[in-house]
């Protein structure tokens, strides 16, 4: 099967796998504006950290070919790439990506491109790389064979460039034969594990099982779990990590129960100027998210939602953090700083 593509640049604009559209339909949305492109970010078009990297990378293009087109001046240019920049506030790596091609906008569009091509192509290296360095430490710190997984929210292809990064793990045990099966949380209230991480289990032949994610907690207490695997918005310097509402709830059942809970993320995710979780500012959705479905109100109209995007894990809570650079054991004595110092961001 062809390997799923979320970001790609056709020359001229970003191109994106709309992700708010499927499993039904399998479309693409064109951004060749800056309101275009944070529109496509606000409604989640396009999600995940690593893929925002690369949208934030080319985005600084499409704000410079839109300034060339209506004729903005410096600051006008400068004004489009920071509303790319800001339009998510939890996951590092989009403004991570746009502050790394920015400065050689004076340079040119095609430098520019240039750069954002090495964000994407860098990205799937490394997803593969902690992919392999992943299993090899799951495989090394359990015993059941072959594995049963869970995992929370979509942190496969469509959440990077490619392969992905928690779902990377899960296809590299895949492709060695060690997964009985995955259960993949669902992810309320937008469902990207039953729409999208299920898409991509079923794309790729690998078995697996949608459940309500107030379901993971009891499964993981039953014993029906060998590892929880999930992915990162933001890892702090202490190791707290950002990710996906939820996570934090699969943790405390997996410490409760023994079980190791991996999280995987590129490198540039490690943000070594914000000291823990408490530091990470948390994104707040619109509440109708939560109060309807599908267009439908479901809570009566006097309520009001409260939806929260992303929880932090304490890094006690966390086994093991996996990058394409090493894998870091969070330990009670807080030398995890200067691991993910070191070995993460060295």
């Amino acid at each position: 099967m062809p390997e799923i593509r979320a970001v790609r640049w056709n020359g001229e604009a970003i191109v994106l796998i709309d992700q708010t559209r499927l499993p039904d339909e399998e479309v693409s949305v064109v951004c060749d504006t800056v309101d275009a492109t944070v529109d496509a970010i606000v409604r989640l078009v396009v999600r995940g950290a690593p893929a925002l990297g690369a949208v934030g990378g080319y985005g600084v293009a499409v704000a410079m070919l839109q300034g060339q087109r209506e004729n903005w001046d410096a600051a006008e240019v400068q004004g489009g790439i920071d509303k790319i920049r800001n339009a998510r506030p939890t996951a590092v790596n989009l403004a991570w990506g746009v502050d790394r091609v920015r400065p050689l906008v004076p340079s040119g569009v095609e430098a520019v491109l240039a750069e954002a091509d090495r964000i994407a192509a860098e990205d799937e290296a490394a997803n593969r790389e902690l992919s392999r360095k992943g299993a090899d430490w799951i495989l090394a710190n359990t015993t059941q064979r072959p594995l049963r997984v869970l995992t929370h929210c979509n942190t496969g292809s469509l959440a990077t460039t490619a392969w992905g990064t928690a779902l990377g793990i899960v296809r590299e045990l895949h492709e060695r034969g060690e997964v009985e099966v995955v259960h993949a949380d669902e992810t309320r209230p937008l469902l990207q594990g039953s729409r999208l991480t299920s898409w991509e289990l079923t794309h790729d032949g690998i078995p697996h099982v949608v459940q309500a994610d107030s379901a993971a907690a009891s499964t993981i207490l039953r014993g029906l779990i060998d590892v929880a695997i999930i992915g990162a918005d933001r890892i702090a310097r202490n190791g707290d990590t950002a990710n996906k509402i939820g996570s934090v709830g699969v943790a405390l059942a997996c410490a409760d129960a023994g079980v190791p809970f991996v999280v995987a993320a590129p490198s540039s995710t490690v943000d070594l100027a914000t000291q823990s979780g408490e530091d990470i500012e948390i994104e707040l959705r619109d509440g109708s998210e939560i109060t309807a479905f599908a267009g439908k109100r479901v809570a009566p109209d006097a309520a009001a939602g409260y939806n929260p995007a992303f929880d932090v894990t304490p890094a006690r809570l966390i086994s093991a953090i996996v990058t394409e650079r090493g894998v870091v054991e969070p330990a009670p004595d807080s030398t995890v700083e200067s691991l993910v110092a070191e070995e993460m961001k060295a």
